[in-house]
């Protein structure tokens, strides 16, 4: 099995190869959130360093009290993650991508292109380096120059067919180049800037867009109009994860754009359900496991940290269990998306959220992966086409926040 750079020593969280580095700053489907929080701030020492007495860690520690994973623990994740990106290295293709139905790319490229930088592999260094560098020029292939969205040229504007995973693979690709920004060779690097820049005109053109219903303002929907809601917290989440991930990189996104986008997040929260709902409107309006921890992030990489809201939607999280695998209580709560998110979430709150969460969800998932290190494919609504490379890069991900090797995966 192969060594990712940053892990040369095993580093966990708080380690001195952890914080080291030369990075700098910096799923998706209908009814699909993956919301990953694209926090800034320091790493959180879960390995408490009992040298420190400073301010900044006791308030660390308040949330974040115990050891952050049992040495089993460790072992059980380092163990499946390998394996996990050991199946989506084999798969890939000859021209950088990785398979899933023409449809899901690039987001599903994308997607896994991040599951290797969540273990410390970085484009152009290491095992798997050279596979990273075709991935991301395949994606930087698809962007259309004149409209700036990052998805195929047949689905853009009013051309057809009609595209219902176009914004998604957009706010996933646009995303995992403001990820790779500080870690490629000086062409690549002006090539990526190019099309974030781009790619930032065509979201906020999105978020743009006439709003028939006013809750709906700030948030964005598909590219072609759909139903009677005008945004959903699904693409509107993987709109706001790229602009926090092009600001962090030090691309100019006007705050006002992000204050809009967490206006409608804070809209979507139920007061009598206590989640996060999909939309506003008729039987869109429904909380999953996918909505209510993509709602989370939401809220933590927009800075309300450990909010009354989120504290709510984690013991929402903490109702509705990942066991046994698979299980779904809605048909749009596909399972791996919804533990991708749930996964983050409660990562980011931390405390008893996570030690209640965590062990039993590594458990199943682990338990849950075939020999060759896939995950099942997901088999609500049309889903199984996106294919189980798909279903393995979002769960892979959906065991990473640990590892905190990315700004998404930080507190």
């Amino acid at each position: 099995m192969s060594t990712p750079i940053s892990d040369k020593h095993n580093a966990r969280p708080g380690s001195k190869a952890l914080r080291g580095g030369n990075r700098s700053p910096g799923p998706f489907f209908p009814r699909f959130v993956l919301c990953v929080g694209i926090i800034s701030g320091l790493i959180s020492n879960a390995c408490a360093d009992e040298r420190s007495t400073s301010g900044a860690q006791s308030a660390k520690s308040a949330v974040f009290d115990r050891v952050l994973l049992s040495s089993e623990e460790w072992r059980r994740l380092d163990r499946a993650v390998e394996r996990g990106l050991n199946f989506i290295s084999e798969s890939q293709l000859a021209d950088g991508s990785f398979p899933t139905d023409p449809a899901g790319q690039p987001g599903v490229t994308s997607l896994c292109v991040m599951a290797f930088l969540a273990r410390g592999h970085q484009p152009g260094k290491g095992p798997h380096g050279s596979q990273l560098v075709k991935a991301i020029d395949y994606v930087l292939s698809i962007q259309d120059p004149e409209v700036g969205s990052i998805f195929p040229e047949r689905f853009v504007g009013g051309r057809t067919p009609r595209s219902f995973s176009g914004n998604y693979n957009h706010g996933i690709s646009a995303l995992m180049l403001a990820e790779v920004y500080g870690m490629t060779d000086a062409n690549r690097h002006e090539h990526i800037r190019q099309t974030i820049t781009r790619a930032l005109k065509y979201t906020r053109a999105q978020q743009l867009r006439p709003k028939r219903n006013p809750d709906d303002r700030g948030g964005w929907r598909y590219v072609h109009d759909f139903g009677i809601n005008d945004s959903d917290l699904s693409i509107t989440a993987w709109q706001l994860m790229f602009l926090r991930a092009a600001r962090n990189a030090e691309f100019h996104v006007p705050k006002e754009w992000i204050n809009e986008a967490l206006g409608y997040v804070h809209r979507s929260f139920d007061v009598n359900e206590r989640g996060f709902v999909y939309a506003m409107l008729t039987d869109e309006r429904y909380c999953s496991r996918g909505m209510v921890g993509a709602g989370i992030v939401c809220l933590e990489l927009g800075g309300e940290h450990r909010s009354e809201t989120a504290k709510e939607a984690g013991n929402w999280i903490l109702r509705h269990s990942f066991q046994p695998y698979g299980n779904s209580s809605h048909i749009d709560d596909r399972y791996h998306y919804s533990a991708f998110y749930c996964g983050q979430a409660m990562f980011q709150l931390g405390g008893d959220y996570w030690h209640r969460f965590f062990p039993p969800f590594l458990k199943v998932l682990a338990d849950a992966q075939h020999a060759d290190g896939s995950w099942d494919v997901d088999t609500q609504r049309s889903d199984a086409i996106y294919g189980n490379v798909y279903t393995t890069a979002l769960t892979v991900l959906a065991l990473a926040p640990p590892y905190q090797l990315l700004p998404i995966y930080q507190r």
